[in-house]
């Protein structure tokens, strides 16, 4: 069996993939990589609603404690190629054993950290750690799976990507919540240790070792870590500093992105022409099915997903006067309805594929637009309550964008490749997350600024977050009419396309 089936010809193709024989413990490994992947996603958002108390006990700046945030973001972020690459060159099970234990060690020492300069230092250490583990996770859904079982596996993982975004602060308000006093906000580090040393243990038991089949150990290419990590700090660097007026004064950082960015993938195309090992396989954009729509698709929701949590928590901790604790609750109707719609999209998406993004789309935009009308209009003491059955309908989409398009996107790409292939995928996610973060509390502050009005700056940013939506929308469903034109001539002439590879991805 095939991960992958190229069509004949062209030095460009995508090699195909040797057997799969099941690893009787797979689904056991898979909970082990679900919880550490949970944790580390976990890390992005559970910290925000700890930041006052963090200022205040270690007597910080605004701008330095909001490196604990944005500097872990942004190692993360700059990780995950090169992860993903030395995963499929050398061996995803010792990185990830290895990352997930400094991911401990770190969250450790965050929590133990006596002042800021040294919690910062803990995060930024913490957020390269769990880039490292990250791409691990989906590569080894690829190489533990088929078939089926592969969207299932998915459908958990993408599950866990949308319940760990969601319920960060929920999460986080609870830990501050049970943990009083100045000191509390340590738990929110230090509930890290336990998980991740029992995740340690049962990984080393259960993680498949590496079976190459007789392919040799890949070489990395270093000037192309370089090329890349340098492209993604400049376009991120900007965006971590937003608060601190870092888009208009560090503009530059964006076109020499940019440049760097098109070296890298010049290099890479070169590589590929003179029979090298690309960091990242361009291949991968050109006759993989799914990979480049399913990697933009991902980008542009996480622009409107991950912004919305933070104008929430805005809107309801400034404007409404509420908790961390009961902030997090108001929106937990979402995540409930994410958590659910994943793990039922997993099983759905061999069947209807492309579909269930564009309706789960269509109900997301439905849902975040209808509450942000509805918090226009009705009496603030009911608003949560109000508002409740809008978030649920806009997470159940959620769960049917995320999980089915991790799917789409991965479920072709070669094993050898999984690695590099995820990284590339949550590195537009984590990208995607930056800008939305980033832009939509602007849009907030800046309209809140003109008009003193919650309810104002709530519905402008909403809005900005539903057009970035709207612009996923519309490349997931240029794709789904695609598949169907594609589908179409299956029926009047199967001769010619039944070795297809869209003909055997579809059917």
């Amino acid at each position: 069996m095939t991960a992958s089936t190229p069509a004949a010809g062209g030095r460009d193709q995508v090699p195909q993939e040797a057997g799969y024989e099941p690893d009787p413990q797979r689904w056991r490994a898979l909970w082990v990589t679900l919880v550490a992947g949970f944790m580390s996603l976990l890390d992005v958002t559970i910290v925000a609603v700890a930041l006052p108390t963090i200022q205040r006990d270690l007597r910080a700046s605004a701008a330095e404690v909001q490196w604990v945030v944005s500097g872990y973001a942004l190692t993360f972020a700059l990780a995950l190629v090169t992860a993903g690459r030395l995963g499929d060159a050398l061996d995803r099970r010792r990185i990830f054993l290895l990352a997930l234990s400094g991911f401990v060690v770190f969250s450790a020492a965050c929590g133990a950290a006596p002042d800021i300069t040294l919690l910062v230092v803990a995060r930024l250490a913490q957020g390269l750690a769990a880039g490292f583990m990250a791409p691990q996770n989906s590569a080894l859904i690829q190489q533990l799976f088929r078939g089926a079982e592969r969207g299932r596996a998915f459908g958990f993982f993408g599950a866990t990507v949308g319940i760990s975004s969601a319920v960060g602060p929920l999460t986080g308000g609870a830990i501050l919540a049970l943990a009083s006093g100045a000191q509390g906000w340590r738990w929110i580090f230090y509930v890290n240790v336990p998980i991740g040393i029992v995740a340690v243990l049962l990984g080393r038991r259960l993680l498949p070792h590496v079976t190459r089949s007789g392919h040799p150990r890949g070489r990395v290419d270093a000037p192309g870590i370089l090329l890349l990590g340098l492209g993604v700090l400049a376009l991120m660097f900007p965006l971590v500093q937003a608060e601190s007026g870092g888009i208009g004064r560090l503009w530059w950082l964006f076109p020499a992105g940019a440049v760097l960015l098109a070296v890298f993938t010049r290099r890479q195309h070169r590589l590929v022409a003179r029979g090298g090992q690309p960091l990242l396989d361009p291949r991968l954009f050109t006759t993989v099915r799914g990979y480049a729509v399913g990697t933009g698709v991902g980008t542009l929701y996480f622009i409107g997903f991950s912004g919305v949590w933070l104008v929430f928590a805005l809107f309801y901790q400034h404007g409404l006067g509420y908790s961390p604790l009961r902030s997090g609750l108001a929106v937990t109707p979402f995540a409930l309805g994410s958590a659910s719609a994943a793990v039922i999209a997993g099983r759905l998406v061999e069947r209807f594929g492309r579909t269930l993004t564009v309706c789960g789309l269509v109900s997301v935009i439905a849902g975040l637009g209808g509450t942000a009308l509805l918090l226009r209009y009705v009496p603030l003491d009911t608003a949560p309550w109000a508002a409740a059955p809008l978030l649920f309908l806009g997470g159940t989409g959620s769960g049917f964008v995320v999980s089915p398009n991790i799917t789409m996107t991965l479920r072709d790409v070669p094993v050898r490749m999984a690695g590099a292939a995820g990284g590339a995928l949550q590195t537009g996610q984590r990208l995607g997350a930056a800008l939305g973060t980033a832009t939509l509390p602007g849009l907030f502050y800046v309209t809140l600024g003109r008009t003193s009005d919650y309810r104002g700056a709530l519905g402008t940013a909403l809005s900005a977050a539903l057009v970035a939506m709207a612009a996923s929308l519309a490349l997931a469903s240029f794709d789904w009419r695609r598949d169907r034109h594609l589908r179409r001539p299956c029926r009047k002439c199967p001769d010619e396309v039944a070795n297809s590879p869209v003909h055997s991805r579809q059917t």
